[in-house]
């Protein structure tokens, strides 16, 4: 069919489409010369837990990969270069009462086409608690966590998402929102979600890679197809963002069965080239992908030696 045929019966572009994060990502990785594909987790069920009360009388709390600002480790300001000296390698936590500066730095968001200029795009806290302070929710919990993007399934399901699950068990958590940012971030939170779930913590994904949080079998999933780095809505649209998390509480509490996923109506823009550019190495010359590879085998000894220093 033509383009003029596709006008005339209303149909989206062929480029409006959710833009596959696991295909894109083997290819990028093959042409900067690493040549064993890596593996996504996979699942085709998924553990379900429902909600044990009403919203209004849960406890919630939130699940980042969002990383502490360290002003020692380096640029992670917005519009940084990838920056693997900012990476943590161990679940912290944080006091909800209080502010906190987290970024994006040590992930791999887009940087193209989002600035990672407002933290309400991948830390949705502020609007969590505004929903605590209307009735929305019962309470916040007194901790938020912080997930490691960890290449390394087997560490997160057997170290870092037990971790989760015992501080959300010492907080008396009902639910919990989990806020992913770059690919390997999508996997990461879906494999602690299925870990709640099936120890009776009801759980919601907010993300925008889509085709990985499916593989991996998410109980619950809103799909948001903005650009990596806006899971949590809009830069610098608190409607946008107020949206998206309502959306995400609406999914914890009315999903019938594992294995939901909702998608926000919302778009970013009318223009989807942001999906043709992130990681493409169709739209790289040889030479940008020689010093991509370079860049990259610095980046991973600069994270190499943090992980040594912590360990």
């Amino acid at each position: 069919m033509t383009a003029s045929t596709d006008d005339k019966l209303g149909f989206a572009p062929e480029s409006d489409a959710p833009l596959s994060y696991m295909a894109r990502t083997r290819d990028y990785y093959l042409a900067i010369g690493y040549d064993t594909p890596y593996r996504w987790a996979h699942y085709t069920s998924a553990p379900f837990q429902p909600l044990r009360k009403p919203l209004a009388q849960s406890r919630v709390t939130l699940v980042t990969t969002a990383a502490p600002y360290d002003p020692a480790r380096g640029d992670q300001g917005p519009g940084a270069p990838y920056n693997g000296g900012a990476k943590f390698y161990a679940v912290y936590d944080g006091d909800t009462s209080a502010k906190h500066d987290l970024r994006i730095s040590h992930i791999a968001y887009d940087r193209t086409h989002t600035s990672a200029t407002d933290s309400g795009t991948w830390f949705p806290l502020p609007q969590l608690i505004r929903l605590a302070r209307d009735g929305r929710i019962g309470a916040i919990g007194p901790r938020f966590f912080g997930a490691p993007t960890n290449r390394s399934q087997r560490v997160t399901m057997a170290t870092d998402a037990p971790d989760i699950l015992a501080r959300c068990r010492a907080d008396a958590i009902d639910a919990v929102v989990l806020v992913p940012n770059c690919p390997v971030c999508h996997q990461t939170v879906t494999l602690v979600a299925r870990h709640l779930e099936a120890n009776g913590v009801a759980t919601v994904v907010m993300g925008c890679a889509k085709d990985i949080v499916e593989h991996a079998a998410a109980p619950r999933f809103l799909f948001s197809d903005f650009p990596l780095g806006n899971s949590a809505g809009k830069p610098h649209d608190s409607a946008s963002q107020a949206f998206t998390l309502e959306l995400a509480l609406r999914v914890l509490e009315s999903a019938p069965a594992a294995r939901t996923t909702v998608q926000s109506p919302l778009q970013w823009s009318d223009d989807h080239s942001w999906k043709r550019d992130y990681s493409n190495p169709a739209m790289l010359a040889p030479d940008e992908l020689a010093r991509r590879r370079a860049e990259f085998d610095a980046q991973k000894a600069a994270a190499r030696g943090v992980r040594e220093t912590l360990t």
